[in-house]
């Protein structure tokens, strides 16, 4: 693959005064409960009875797939297996095949995308900001790419080669509300990426924060600076915030 292109896009902070938020920090989840956890925080913010709310965990080992994932990018092994003998699931949130397992922050927004800005494009890019802010935050150096989404870095296994993905992303916006959303690879194995081809992009590498920084990263301390992050651009006030609950 050659070098992938960079593109210089002006950071878009939240336009709105703040609005009250509330964050859900969950424990090790399987992605079906988190599922199912999304999709009743979703009903309730489309029906005004709980604020916009983001949904952060890690996962059980798990290859997801996306509404463009095909056949030949995870290397199918078998009905619900794949590599690694993975579990695979099939999603309805946007793009191809991802990895999720522990050492992975998740990040779930259910929001109210009008409130936030005016289409699913400039969302993403809102998404892409949060990961770049909380990167810097570590000393690492987060990048858009042109034509893909999600957050590249320097690859610190070939630094003059292309850039690696370090944060993977895929929405679903329905009833003007959004669910799923991106996942900050932070001590997370990377192996079971080497069996599959990330988001379907073919020659596409995967990084973590503790690979970049050759040293072991707290993955809370993450979920709390993606928290901080998080609301400086989509300009929510956290004080609804409430503390671990079960994803039932």
């Amino acid at each position: 693959m050659d070098p992938l292109s960079l593109r210089s896009l002006t950071p878009r902070p939240g336009f709105r005064s703040e609005l009250p938020g509330e964050v859900l920090s969950l424990p090790l989840t399987d992605y079906d409960a988190a599922r199912r956890l999304q999709w009743r925080l979703h009903e309730e913010r489309v029906s005004d009875v709980r604020p916009d709310t983001l949904v952060l965990l890690e996962h059980e080992p798990v290859l997801t797939l996306g509404r463009t994932a095909k056949d030949a990018h995870w290397n199918e092994a078998g009905a619900g297996s794949g590599v690694h003998g993975l579990r695979v699931i099939a999603s309805e949130r946007g793009g191809s095949v991802t990895y999720h397992g522990p050492g992975q922050v998740v990040g779930y927004p259910i929001v109210k995308l009008k409130h936030f800005c005016p289409g699913p494009k400039a969302y993403m890019r809102m998404l892409e900001e949060v990961i770049i802010r909380v990167l810097s935050e570590w000393g690492i150096k987060g990048r858009r790419v042109n034509k893909f989404v999600g957050v590249w870095v320097r690859d610190p296994v070939d630094p003059d080669g292309p850039l690696a993905k370090i944060a993977a992303m895929g929405v679903k916006i329905t009833r003007g509300v959004t669910l799923h959303g991106f996942a900050l690879n932070v001590t997370v194995d990377l192996a079971p990426y080497a069996g599959i081809v990330p988001c379907g992009i073919e020659g596409c590498r995967v990084t973590s924060m503790a690979e970049v920084l050759s040293r072991k990263v707290e993955p809370n301390e993450v979920r709390d600076r993606i928290t901080r992050c998080f609301g400086d651009v989509f300009g929510l006030d956290w004080k609804d915030s409430r503390g671990e609950r079960g994803a039932a």
